[in-house]
């Protein structure tokens, strides 16, 4: 029997919301942008940190992929997708992780 594998593409960053005088804004920049990556890239998202800070953020994507290329591909376009956004990176974070299974 063939063991299945996958990868799994994480991706940490932390946003800095330099124009945002509100949570209200800062809470529509983030819906905007997860739904953004779940559209593109199909992937799952969150916010982990800076909850109650209105010009800074954190958050936490995952995407599947069936290779590590396709992981760290995925992972690329996602970084790219946020650079174009009106707001600024201050810091990120990437790991794949190999998944095996029966």
């Amino acid at each position: 029997m063939q063991q299945a594998e996958g990868f799994v593409g994480i991706l940490a960053a932390d946003i800095h919301f330099p124009e945002n005088c509100s949570l209200k804004d800062k809470r529509q920049y983030l819906r905007s942008l997860k739904a953004g990556l779940a559209r593109k890239l199909g992937a799952s998202v969150a916010e982990t940190g800076f909850h109650d800070l209105w010009q800074r953020s954190r958050i936490i994507l995952s995407i599947c992929a069936n290779t590590c290329q396709e992981a760290e591909r995925a992972l690329d376009l996602a970084v790219s997708y946020m650079e174009q956004r009106d707001y600024q990176l201050a810091g990120i974070y990437r790991e794949i992780v190999k998944v095996d299974g029966d």
